[in-house]
C-alpha cells in the first residue's frame, strides 16, 4: 500500500511575469517502509518535489495523495494535522531553534500538537539517536553531526509515516555523514518509515531502495538498488 502518490504532478512558479516550470508531469508511488533517493543537478526539481510530498507546497496541476488524502483538498486545519502527524522533516541546515535546549527542540512538535508526556517521548527519541546525554545542552554547544542527530530525533518524535530529508549530509564531513546515513537506514529498517531524500551524494543515494533521477523537473530514470 502506498503512503505517497503523485499523479501527473506539475509545479510552476512565476518570476517577473514569466512562468518557470519546476516539476513537470511527475507520476510516482512510494510504498510504506520504502526509501527513495531523488538525485540530479541543482535546480532539477528535487526540493520542490519534497515540498509537494510534504504538503508544504501544492501542485499547479495533478494530485499529491498523502496517506489517502489529496493535499490540495485539505483545509488549513487538515494540512496542519497531516504535517504534524504524518510527516517529519530533516534539513541540510538542521533548523534547530537556538534559544531552546536539545530536549526542548525535540519536544516542540509534540507541544504544538497538544500532546502530553512530551518530555519522556523526547528523551526516548534522543536515546534512540544516542544523544540523551546532551539533552540539556544548547544547539551551539553541539557539532554538526550531533545537531543533525537531534534534528532526526525531532523529526521522528511524533512517529511520522513519511520522513523527508533535504540534503541531510550536505553540511557534514564524510565520516559524520556516514553515521547519519547509517541512522537513516536504521530508521527505514526498524520503524517501517518511508524515506524520501533529495541528495547530490552517491553515498547517500546508495542507502535507499530506489533512486529516482531527475532532470529539468522530469523523471529521467527510476531504478531499484
Amino acid at each position: 500500500m502506498s503512503i505517497l502518490e503523485l499523479e501527473h504532478v506539475s509545479k510552476d512558479y512565476v518570476s517577473e511575469g514569466v512562468r518557470v516550470p519546476a516539476v513537470h508531469d511527475v507520476s510516482l508511488q512510494v510504498g510504506r517502509g520504502e526509501s527513495l533517493a531523488l538525485v540530479g543537478r541543482s535546480g532539477c526539481g528535487k526540493s520542490t518535489l519534497l515540498n509537494l510530498a510534504g504538503a508544504m507546497d501544492f501542485p499547479t496541476s495533478g494530485r499529491v495523495i498523502l496517506d489517502g488524502a489529496d493535499t490540495s483538498s485539505l483545509d488549513d486545519a487538515g494540512l496542519t494535522r497531516v504535517r504534524r502527524e504524518k510527516v517529519g522533516f530533516i534539513f541540510q541546515s538542521f533548523q534547530l531553534l537556538p534559544t531552546l535546549s536539545v530536549v526542548e527542540n525535540v519536544e516542540l512538535p509534540l507541544m504544538l500538537a497538544g500532546r502530553s508526556g512530551v518530555r519522556d517521548a523526547a528523551l526516548e527519541r534522543l536515546r534512540w539517536v544516542e544523544m540523551e546525554a546532551y539533552a540539556a545542552r544548547m544547539p551551539y554547544q553541539l557539532s554538526g553531526g550531533q545537531m543533525q542527530r537531534v534534528a532526526i530525533a525531532r523529526a521522528l518524535v511524533h512517529s511520522p509515516d513519511l520522513l523527508l530529508a533535504d540534503e541531510p549530509t550536505g553540511n557534514l564531513d564524510t565520516t559524520t555523514g556516514d553515521v547519519i546515513l547509517a541512522l537513516l537506514r536504521r530508521i527505514a529498517d526498524e520503524q517501517n518509515t518511508t524515506i524520501l531524500m533529495a541528495t547530490h551524494s552517491v553515498e547517500a543515494a546508495g542507502i535507499c531502495d530506489q533512486i529516482l533521477q531527475m532532470r529539468d523537473g522530469r523523471i529521467q530514470a527510476l531504478c531499484r538498488i
